[in-house]
């Protein structure tokens, strides 16, 4: 069985951080919901983000997948390694 978790900002980034104090709450939230299908046997884990209205010629979708009981962690720390040099 697959687990699906979706997670979709209406707002600006700029608003999250101001409200919640980190541009990141979107990954956080989906984060959490990652946990809860991990917590119901799920054993791999994948996630994905798309770019809508990307200009043409610009990247518009990212990808990151894994195996294993921490494959959570792993994902996350790959995400996290992308964007370490942000505020």
């Amino acid at each position: 069985e697959c687990g699906v978790a979706m997670v979709r900002l209406l707002k600006p980034l700029e608003y999250y951080h101001q409200k919640y104090g980190t541009w990141m709450y979107g990954l956080n939230k989906l984060y959490l919901l990652m946990e809860k299908q991990h917590n119901r046997g799920q054993e791999g884990a994948g996630l994905a983000c798309v770019k809508l209205e990307a200009s043409p010629g610009e990247e518009y979708m990212f990808r990151e997948r894994a195996l294993g009981t921490g494959a959570i962690t792993e994902i996350f720390a790959a995400v996290h390694d992308h964007y370490k040099d942000l505020p």
